[in-house]
């Protein structure tokens, strides 16, 4: 998916292809449609499936830098999206980790990597980069695939680089304060 609403693709037989879209809605949408298709189409899930849907700008993230984001999950259901067992879109409070430390599940450390600040993707998690057989009680059943929209709106890389404003910034500057979440990273309410 490309800036302006467009998509470009090629078939089976090399042939190139573009789609213009009406809305960036529109474009999203499709984008985790191909996603989902991607996921029913393949035997096992045993990875993470990533679509970004916005690339965002700057440096992708890695291990150990810091990031506040936004995001849905949705259960996996009828081969597409289910419920919303969680979201903090329309909340206050922004996600807090630090990609790498484990506090989130595995799904979003190995799916989130590479993003970069003001990009959003898709994620789709197997049961087992997610929470697994034993799932979490009253929201999420044992062994269930989850879909996520993630969006990185706040990067503290980890080593210490120089701002464009040429002061150094590091992991020790913290940005405005903000909510913390439970120390999982999901909140439990």
């Amino acid at each position: 998916v490309q800036p302006n609403n467009y998509s470009t693709f090629y078939d089976d037989q090399r042939q190139n292809w573009s789609i213009m879209f009406e809305s960036e809605k529109a474009a999203v949408d499709f984008s985790k449609q191909v996603c989902i298709a991607k996921c029913n189409s393949s035997p096992a899930l045993d990875s993470v499936l990533c679509q970004d849907l916005l690339l965002g700008e700057g440096q992708g993230v890695e291990a150990g830098d810091s990031l506040e984001v936004a995001y849905t999950g949705w259960l996996f259901q009828n081969n597409g999206l289910g419920q919303v067992f969680d979201s903090n879109v329309n909340k206050d409070k922004l996600l807090r980790l630090k990609l790498g430390s484990g506090k989130v599940i595995k799904g979003w450390e190995e799916g989130m990597l590479g993003m970069k600040k003001g990009g959003r993707r898709f994620l789709i998690v197997p049961p087992a980069w997610a929470y697994g057989a034993q799932g979490v009680a009253g929201r999420v059943p044992p062994d269930s695939t989850l879909l996520f929209e993630v969006e990185v709106r706040r990067v503290k890389l980890a080593k210490e680089f120089s701002g464009s404003d040429g002061l150094s910034v590091s992991s020790r500057d913290s940005p405005a304060p903000s909510p913390v979440p439970s120390s999982d990273g999901f909140s439990s309410d």
